[in-house]
């Protein structure tokens, strides 16, 4: 599978990952891109909690306070939706921009649920609810629950951001 439409088969697959419970979407893929999951083997676990330890390695990098440490994380052509942004950042610089404003609030975020995809041995969906400790500059703490997808791809060895969207929880029901 090309990069492309392992990516695309990500980013559907986050979309509906909710409701399905597989390692894949369920529904259609364009024409010529057939469906791959992962078997489940000897692999499978050891990639599960590989991928979960990528969201300790972002928070370890949130920690820093350096919002460059943060983006390295980040694949050279990926998309952020952030949660207290309403622009969508697409390059490096504005990554680093959205994280050095984010960071000021010193943010401490937290698992609440997740749901862990592996779509190949090289591409991965980690979705799910987190919370955000932030701390405002006179020292009062404030809380934020909020939705979360990161679709990771392996390059180069390396694991790497390629999709990161973070939403508020609505409130109601």
């Amino acid at each position: 599978m090309s990069r492309k439409s392992s990516v695309w088969v990500a980013v559907v697959t986050a979309a509906l990952v909710a409701g399905t419970g597989s390692s894949y979407a369920a529904g259609t893929l364009p024409t010529g891109h057939a469906r791959r999951p992962v078997a489940a083997n000897s692999t499978t676990p050891h990639l599960r909690h590989e991928i979960a330890a990528l969201f300790n390695r972002w928070n370890a990098a949130l920690a820093s306070g350096n919002a460059y440490r943060v983006a390295g994380l980040y694949a050279p052509d990926a998309v952020l939706l952030p949660t207290v942004s309403p622009r969508i950042r697409t390059t490096h610089r504005e990554i680093v921009d959205y994280f050095t404003h984010f960071l000021e609030s010193r943010p401490v975020g937290r698992i609440q649920r997740r749901y862990i995809h592996i779509l190949s041995r090289d591409a991965a969906i980690d979705t799910g609810l987190y919370q955000f400790t932030l701390t405002n500059r006179n020292g009062s703490r404030s809380v934020v629950n909020a939705r979360y997808t990161f679709v990771y791809e392996r390059r180069g060895g390396r694991w790497l951001i390629v999709n990161h969207h973070s939403s508020a929880v609505p409130t109601g029901g």
